[in-house]
């Protein structure tokens, strides 16, 4: 892991600060910016610890909608009794999402800046050539095993795909991520690869995550989320042959 200072924000202002240094990145939960940094990924020459931030872990939930802090941890959300009533979707794809540990760590902000789980990306030492990585460097992922890369949205530079659950839910609801002095849609939060891949999100140098809302509408009171993946494939099967099915 590359040397790195450590500094501490004590103020959203101060953060904003902090994040338009060359070479900063913001910490918050952890369980993406840690796993990056080890495997050569990400090499933060400062990382702005923003933790301790007051009122950015607040969950309000009213006749308008929801807003959720963007420090405010999976599982609180996720177990949020106004959130589970209302937003019953939203609170279904941050229990799926990940396992308890990760839930108890992870922050919402940090959940929508999430990276991609391509492994090519992951493993830099092996697979130098990735454009999310080192723009025009090539794709490694084009032309290797890509079953679990995308099918759509994709481009000539790049085919991960982004892992998180959340998003999708927020993105049917028509959510918008709050950036301070500016706001964003989170459909249009999220950016397609086209010939820059390395620019996943409509963010900009300074800016910081402050929460996200979330309008109420019939449609999200009566959600929920539906995911599909191998693993609970297999623990169908598994459970069909043990009873006989």
């Amino acid at each position: 892991m590359k040397d790195f200072s450590y500094l501490r924000a004590n103020s959203v202002d101060a953060a904003r600060q902090a994040a338009a240094l060359p070479g900063a990145m913001l910490l918050a939960g952890g369980t993406t910016l840690v796993d990056l940094a080890k495997c050569g990924v990400a090499e933060p020459d400062t990382m702005v610890d923003i933790t301790h931030l007051k009122g950015l872990d607040r969950i309000t939930v009213d006749d308008g909608g929801a807003m959720i802090g963007a420090l405010a941890k999976m599982s609180s959300v996720a177990d949020h009794a106004a959130i589970k009533s209302r937003f019953p979707a939203v609170s279904e794809a941050l229990w799926q999402a990940a396992s308890a540990q990760l839930r108890n760590m992870a922050t919402i902000g940090g959940n929508l800046m999430q990276r991609t789980r391509c492994p090519y990306f992951r493993d830099p030492a092996n697979f130098p050539a990735c454009n999310k990585r080192t723009p025009r460097s090539g794709c490694s992922a084009i032309g290797g095993v890509t079953r679990g890369h995308a099918v759509l949205g994709t481009s000539e530079a790049c085919i991960a795909t982004y892992p998180g659950d959340l998003a999708t839910a927020l993105v049917a609801f028509d959510a918008t991520v709050h950036l301070g002095d500016r706001q964003v849609a989170v459909d249009d939060f999220f950016l397609l690869p086209g010939a820059t891949p390395d620019r996943e999100h409509a963010i900009a140098p300074g800016e910081v995550i402050t929460a996200i809302s979330i309008p109420a509408s019939a449609a999200a009171q009566r959600s929920t989320y539906l995911k599909i993946r191998d693993r609970q494939s297999y623990e169908f099967a598994a459970a069909s042959a043990a009873v006989g099915i």
